[in-house]
């Protein structure tokens, strides 16, 4: 019996390209699709973009001007439970109503926003949002916290920031969605 090499070159391609596909295609339809779904069902949410990596599950999203963050990230995760299990869920929240003023309040607070979230005063941070609005005014600060991140929303008109930071200390001192 000979052993021809250009049949089981096509075939071992062949195979390896359908289990290939076959798993995209699986993961696009039984675990993006179900997620992008259920982010862009949260009220505030204009447009969401999943990502699942090995370790973590990271929403990209676009928000809307009244969008509540603490409620977004709730509804991603107990309706994502199936979908996300162990991984950790990381919002990342696209600069799309963001101002230059905004930016400034932002930077203006972020000392004390840092150390309150460094040394675990979570407290803190309420203050620190009173504060940047008698700074500022004309500036809407709020922040929320869950046992995950701490939201923080700062409106100005129609411009708005909004920064989630986890309520784990980063190693490296800055936080990369700010």
């Amino acid at each position: 019996m000979k052993i021809r090499p250009l049949p089981i070159a096509l075939t071992a391609v062949i195979s390896a390209a359908l289990l290939t596909g076959g798993w995209f295609m699986y993961r696009n339809e039984a675990d993006l699709k179900p997620l992008d779904r259920i982010a862009t069902g949260a009220p505030g949410v204009v447009n969401a973009k999943p990502v699942i990596g090995r370790d973590a599950v990271t929403v990209n999203l676009t928000l809307s001007g009244d969008a509540n963050l603490r409620h977004i990230y709730d509804t991603i995760a107990t309706k994502g439970d199936a979908i996300i299990g162990s991984k950790t869920l990381k919002l990342n929240i696209e600069p799309s109503g963001s101002s230059a003023k905004l930016d400034d309040v932002w930077s203006s607070m972020l000392f004390k926003v840092a150390q309150a979230m460094d040394h675990r005063e979570y407290a803190a941070i309420p203050a620190a949002m009173t504060q940047a609005q008698a700074d500022h005014p004309g500036i809407q600060a709020g922040s929320e916290m869950d046992d995950a991140n701490v939201y923080i929303t700062l409106k100005d008109g129609q411009s708005v920031k909004y920064v989630v930071l986890p309520r784990e200390a980063n190693t490296i001192g800055a936080w990369p969605n700010a």
